[in-house]
């Protein structure tokens, strides 16, 4: 069992649903600025998030991981707080699915002409790299 004094809650929210609700000793995920790393009283931040994995911890428990796309995140000293355009659990991502999407993006990125959004597909492969390594 956790030591109380570590615990913080977690809270991943997409327009959809309130994917996750949970506590934890740890919390990373992927940001603009890169990976981050969170423990219980971690000064306030808002931060705008990456497509990434999340992996929320527990002392004592199983990791709980998740895909998750873009957003922001609130962090303050007892709650983490991951407003999420997408979150994934790993059982609700088509691998198939995503390994096609990687293999456009990664042609549109190969063969680029002035109508491809450069921006638009390399987001696309990250989004698409996240589910592929979660989904495995």
């Amino acid at each position: 069992m956790a030591d109380d004094s570590r615990i913080f809650q977690v809270e991943i929210i997409t327009p959809d649903r309130v994917f996750h609700t949970g506590e934890a000793t740890m919390i990373e995920f992927n940001t603009a600025a890169g990976e981050l790393g969170v423990y219980k009283r971690h000064i306030p931040l808002t931060t705008v998030l990456a497509p990434g994995i999340v992996k929320i911890h527990n002392d004592g428990e199983e990791d709980v991981i998740a895909a998750v796309h873009s957003g922001f995140a609130e962090i303050l000293p007892d709650k983490v707080t991951l407003l999420a355009e997408i979150a994934e659990w790993p059982d609700e991502i088509d691998k198939n699915r995503a390994e096609a999407a990687k293999a456009r993006a990664e042609e549109r990125l190969a063969n680029k002409t002035e109508a491809v959004d450069v921006k638009r597909a390399e987001f696309a492969l990250r989004k698409a790299l996240v589910r592929i390594d979660i989904a495995k």
